[in-house]
């Protein structure tokens, strides 16, 4: 089973970064690729290579169970626990912290207790932010004890993970009792747990004559006076507060996430940095026009660790291909790539069975499926022929891996694949394994 190198941070790369850690990882595969190969080829019949092979790289439920538990615990994991009432704007801090639509967001959430439910973006399998949410809070038949209890026996459960409560209020209600007296027991019980108070819905109180956003909230005389108000109600229970209003295209406002940047900062503030990090990356477009940035942004955290898997399968790629019989070495070539894209999937917590992965294959690979067969007759040519088939095996399966990547990214952040960015991805992330392996 492949095994991710060591590393001496737990937090995601600075994006700014990428390019050194590409250079590392692509060094790294060129001297491992040309290790394994003379050792393999060295220990083990040629005849046997392909097979045993085969059988290191093939990546079973239990293994992948254990590769996701790995990196899960290295994630710069968020918990946000979600307090207020129905129509507060809960779903909709949600969908401007994470960029999805609304309807994503509302099929995202899924029952965690009685009364609570709970959304892990962009994944259950590696989440970065893990949403909880109160359901039927301020229901006249809803015991307030009970969901107090809920939340405390949630918040009891060990964890090493930052957790965030962010007190929702739309800024009109003032029937805020049930509310401030679960925050006043979280507060007693965990005064350590940073509490944002997010006042929501600024336009429901709008003169007429205020057709937009102003350029400040407190500009507006009613909603300034109704946030002083909401703030002295919840004194001493909140670590710091923000105006923010989050609507709908159809609401006719602009920008749709106003409030958005003062929020971000403001989390930023009351998370540790590495969390506070990854954070800012996933808002930092700050509008849902511009969602494909940030899924791009997402993408380059999850591709980091990616990538620690595209290495051994595209050493194992080359050391197979160095077999000197054309066309022999397919057959386990295919699996190594079907098996690395199956694993790539699960890390963007996409499922596949070893025939949709090899499927994934065939809609992303394009033109060099067919240079992989041509590179299989150069092996006619002794020795020579050999290495420049595994040379190209080894990069070929990086360019796969790569433009797995984004397929996974894209769907995973709720977009359609393009197959022209794809082919883009993969062609030059051949070109630069290309270069390293030294091929014509």
């Amino acid at each position: 089973m492949p095994q991710p190198p060591e590393s001496s941070s737990n937090a995601p790369p600075d994006p700014d970064q990428t390019e050194s850690k590409h250079d590392s990882w692509t060094d790294r595969l060129s001297d491992g690729w040309h290790t394994t190969t003379d050792r393999v080829m060295q220990i083990l019949p040629v005849d046997k290579a392909a097979e045993t092979v085969s059988k290191w790289f093939s990546v079973d439920e239990t293994q992948i169970a254990e590769i996701l538990a790995s990196v899960r615990a290295q994630l710069p994991t968020t918990e946000a626990l979600l307090i207020g009432k129905p129509q507060a704007g809960k779903s909709s801090i949600v969908r401007g912290l994470t960029g999805v639509s609304a309807e994503i967001v509302g099929q995202g959430f899924r029952p965690h207790t009685q009364s609570t439910t709970r959304y892990d973006y962009p994944s259950k399998e590696l989440p970065l932010l893990v949403f909880t949410d109160t359901v039927g809070l301020g229901d006249i038949d809803r015991d307030t004890n009970s969901l107090i209890q809920e939340l405390v026996g949630d918040l009891e459960a060990e964890t090493s993970r930052p957790r965030i409560i962010i007190l929702a209020v739309k800024i009109n209600d003032f029937a805020i009792d049930t509310l401030r007296q679960i925050a006043t027991q979280l507060r007693q019980k965990y005064p350590q747990i940073p509490c944002l108070l997010a006042v929501t819905c600024l336009h429901e109180i709008y003169p007429a004559s205020q057709i937009d956003h102003p350029e400040q909230p407190t500009s507006v005389a009613a909603v300034d006076r109704a946030f002083t108000a909401i703030q002295e109600a919840f004194a001493g229970l909140f670590d710091r507060s923000v105006m923010i209003d989050f609507t709908l295209a159809d609401d006719g406002y602009t920008p749709e996430f106003y409030g958005l940047e003062t929020m971000r900062a403001t989390l930023a503030d009351l998370l540790p940095e590495a969390e506070a990090r990854a954070m800012s990356q996933l808002l930092e477009t700050g509008t849902s026009s511009a969602h494909g940035k940030s899924s791009d942004k997402l993408g380059d955290i999850y591709r980091d660790v990616a990538r620690r898997y595209i290495l051994p399968f595209s050493i194992a790629a080359g050391t197979v291909a160095a077999i000197p019989l054309p066309f022999a070495d397919l057959p386990v070539l295919t699996a190594i790539q079907v098996s690395m894209v199956g694993l790539l999937g699960k890390l963007y917590g996409q499922t596949l069975t070893r025939s949709q992965a090899g499927g994934v294959i065939s809609a992303i690979a394009g033109g060099f499926v067919a240079q992989l067969v041509a590179r299989q007759l150069i092996k006619f040519i002794p020795g020579f022929g050999s290495v420049i088939s595994a040379s190209w095996a080894a990069a070929y399966t990086v360019a796969l891996g790569e433009g797995a990547c984004v397929y996974f990214g894209d769907l995973m952040g709720g977009k359609k694949p393009d197959p022209q960015q794809i082919q883009s991805v993969m062609s030059e992330a051949f070109t630069s394994a290309k270069d390293r392996f030294k091929i014509n």
